[in-house]
């Protein structure tokens, strides 16, 4: 005979899921494995990211607070708790506002997605929601003048098989604008280049960026001479830049091989010693140039090498240049 429920009976398996969802380590382990990595596709860089914000966070409930987060209920998770926690962050990591407001954009989408899954936790995700922002002055952009550029560029000696390669890379993040990981992400599939100088192939390079989104970006002429010699006769899924063991370079080797040439460089110009010149600084490099070449800022945008709304990005970024336009120079021209 069927057992008979009243309208507020549940079954044992209703009550343990009940009592599963009161928890932050369920709606924790859904976010990060169900959500952020199936159903939201994020970046690898981005899921680390969100991942290190509840790992600190456990280590300051645990540490800090002297609870056991396998324990503490999701209500538990006030906002006085969160605000502490990020305080903590300031005071004992030294992090700075710009990394405590990503710790925090990190847990009030964890918050928004809550919500979306559990109505009866919509009113503790419009409070956690609600935490503001630290303000945090706002930076000057940091990018190489042309002669810099240049200089960077004439670094590398290409008599050898690794100056080649260092080369190659670093021009090609001038060209593209490309972040350290969409370049290590490259196969040599990803280039499309002419065979010979009487086919009509356009050169490009297609880049995945964040969120999927794809990209295409024309190459400069002595980009593509370069690539040709350090692709040689390599297969279509191989990677397109190799480190020094024939094996994919990470975003960190790259880094390190543009710290490397910034090093050299800082000999040339001491005043690049404060830029802390990085691929990102390469990156803004890029925009920066277009800009003072008179390229549309939607079209620099259209490029994912800057923000639209970034309405200021223009008006720095010419005000601030040693390079004219009225000189007839032309910051992207380097063959």
């Amino acid at each position: 005979m069927r057992p008979i429920y009243s309208l507020n009976m549940q079954t044992p398996k209703q009550i343990n899921m009940n009592e599963k969802t009161i928890y932050l380590s369920y709606w924790v382990r859904r976010y990060l494995t169900d959500y952020m990595l199936a159903a939201k596709n994020l970046s690898r860089n981005t899921v680390r990211s969100y991942r290190d914000t509840f790992r600190l966070l456990v280590g300051y409930l645990r540490d800090v607070c002297n609870k056991n987060p396998d324990k503490l209920h999701l209500q538990e998770l006030t906002i006085n708790v969160v605000s502490d926690f990020l305080d903590n962050q300031q005071e004992t990591r030294n992090v700075s506002v710009a990394t405590r407001n990503q710790r925090l954009a990190a847990l009030q989408a964890f918050a928004k997605y809550v919500s979306m899954n559990s109505p009866e936790h919509m009113e503790w995700s419009r409070n956690i929601r609600n935490i503001p922002k630290k303000k945090a002055p706002k930076k000057m952009i940091t990018y190489l003048e042309k002669s810099e550029m240049d200089a960077l560029l004439s670094l590398p000696d290409q008599r050898s098989a690794q100056g080649r390669r260092d080369y190659a890379l670093l021009i090609f993040l001038y060209n593209t604008g490309a972040r350290a990981e969409e370049a290590s992400d490259l196969n040599v599939s990803s280039v499309t280049l002419a065979k010979s100088k009487s086919e009509s192939t356009i050169p490009l390079v297609t880049i995945v960026g964040k969120g999927n989104k794809t990209r295409r970006c024309p190459l400069w002429d002595n980009v593509c001479a370069i690539l040709k010699t350090i692709i040689n006769d390599r297969k279509p899924d191989e990677p397109l830049f190799l480190n020094r063991y024939g094996q994919r370079i990470t975003r960190f080797g790259i880094y390190e091989v543009v710290s490397r040439y910034a090093q050299k460089l800082e000999l040339q110009f001491p005043s690049v010693r404060d830029k802390r010149v990085s691929p990102h600084t390469i990156r803004h490099t890029t925009a920066t140039h277009l800009l003072q070449a008179g390229v549309d800022i939607n079209n620099v945008s259209s490029m994912k090498i800057i923000k639209r709304e970034s309405a200021d990005y223009h008006t720095r970024a010419l005000s601030l240049s040693s390079v004219s336009l009225e000189t007839g120079n032309k910051p992207l021209s380097h063959q």
